[in-house]
């Protein structure tokens, strides 16, 4: 099979449902309609609202294909709900500890809920999108659809800011070239609320 370009087929049921379900989350998410009681008064604290976060991770990372561990870089946009819901977008780029000029780069989106515990932020996300594969010596390159799952733990150390402590995710690449594989990370970094 040549992995120059693999997409994935019309009848692969499993990755469209992951693409289905990241896209429906993501539209939930802001749905006016989704939330329970609208109509009721709520607290002020408790009112609806948007905050948009920035920030950036760095990770150590175990790529099932000829399992290899390499470290990685993440950049990612939240945007939150007071009621816990949200989205988060993401890219990473796992460059560094290449061997035989292997490297991996995900882009991906979709939904994040999360609640506060005083400073501590737990979360958990379901994001689906795209990976881009660079295979040995480079002699070839492939985009496949990549599904995420994760979650972690932000803790506010001044107003709008917060150290990402932990962030673990699974990746899950259904259509790859030889078979389905799959990537792990652990990271730590920095969230700054935007506005």
């Amino acid at each position: 099979m040549n992995p120059v370009f693999n997409k994935w087929s019309s009848g692969d049921w499993r990755a469209r449902a992951a693409a289905a379900a990241a896209s429906l989350s993501a539209l939930l998410a802001f749905y006016p309609g989704a939330c329970t009681a609208c109509a009721q008064a709520a607290f002020a604290g408790e009112r609806g609202g948007l905050a948009i976060s920035a920030g950036a991770t760095a990770s150590g990372n175990y790529v099932q294909y000829g399992e290899r561990k390499m470290i990685a870089v993440t950049g990612f946009v939240d945007a939150d709900t007071r009621r816990r819901l949200g989205v988060e977008a993401e890219g990473r780029w796992m460059e560094s500890r290449q061997t035989a000029s292997v490297h991996v780069e995900t882009y991906s989106i979709g939904a994040r809920y999360h609640f506060a515990l005083g400073r501590f932020q737990p979360y958990v996300k379901g994001l689906a999108g795209f990976g881009n594969f660079n295979f040995p010596y480079n002699l070839a390159t492939g985009r496949y659809l990549v599904a995420t799952g994760g979650g972690g733990l932000d803790i506010r150390i001044a107003r709008g800011v917060y150290i990402r402590a932990a962030d673990a995710d699974y990746q899950y690449w259904p259509r790859f070239t030889f078979g389905a594989m799959s990537t792990l990370s652990a990271s730590a970094g920095i969230r700054v609320r935007i506005f």
